[in-house]
């Protein structure tokens, strides 16, 4: 069965910011590169499914867009890369999206509920110094999106000890992702947020009944 995309509702939106000292417009592939790489070896896919430019802002129609496919359809992000960076200007937004699976409670009913590894949809975006009033000095100069924290922790879902053992395989693999991506890009600050500010560590703490 071919698997599909899964667009998530966004109940609080995650994001990992990262910067690099002066970093030149220039580097920003090798940087895109690495941090694309990083998924393949921690729960994602080797092929970028969506690339988009945005000049100057984001209230600005994209000036390139291109859709590979999914999975096996998918492009190799190196050429994703040089595709849309051919337009390589200060003031752009380099946007690329890739499959990354965690584990999600698919429902059939009560009696038919299950676990399943399923794809979601990950962008990463490369931030030129000067698009929309230079937004990488808040969002970084490369800002991934998960998606929703949902996975990671559950809240609608009774924390059984099936569903807390998924629940840290998520968490865990978010922290494996996080570290490789930071590494192998030679990032030298990350700050892992979310969209309403609240910490998911806190929150997480709190789920499994560890708070004080």
């Amino acid at each position: 069965m071919r698997r599909r995309l899964k667009l998530v509702e966004m109940s609080d939106t995650l994001y990992l910011s990262l910067w690099y000292p002066n970093l030149l417009l220039a580097s920003l592939p090798d940087k895109l590169a690495a941090v694309l790489g990083a998924f393949a070896a921690h729960g994602g896919e080797k092929s970028v499914y969506a690339a988009t430019v945005w000049p100057i802002s984001w209230s600005e129609p994209p000036i390139f867009q291109r859709v590979y496919g999914y999975a096996e359809r998918g492009m190799e992000p190196r050429q994703a890369i040089e595709d849309a960076l051919e337009l390589l200007h200060d003031d752009y937004a380099y946007e690329f999206q890739i499959g990354w699976s965690l584990w999600e409670l698919e429902s059939g009913g009560n009696l038919d509920d299950r676990w399943a590894r399923a794809p979601r949809m990950v962008r990463v975006t490369g931030f030129g110094p000067l698009f929309d009033d230079a937004t990488y000095e808040q969002d970084g100069h490369i800002r991934i999106d998960f998606g929703s924290d949902a996975p990671f922790l559950e809240e609608d879902t009774n924390l059984d000890s099936v569903a807390a053992r998924h629940v840290e395989e998520n968490v865990r693999q978010l922290v494996e992702v996080t570290a490789a991506i930071e590494k192998e890009s030679g990032a030298t600050a990350r700050v892992l947020w979310s969209e309403m500010g609240e910490s998911l560590a806190q929150r997480l703490a709190t789920r499994l009944g560890m708070g004080n």
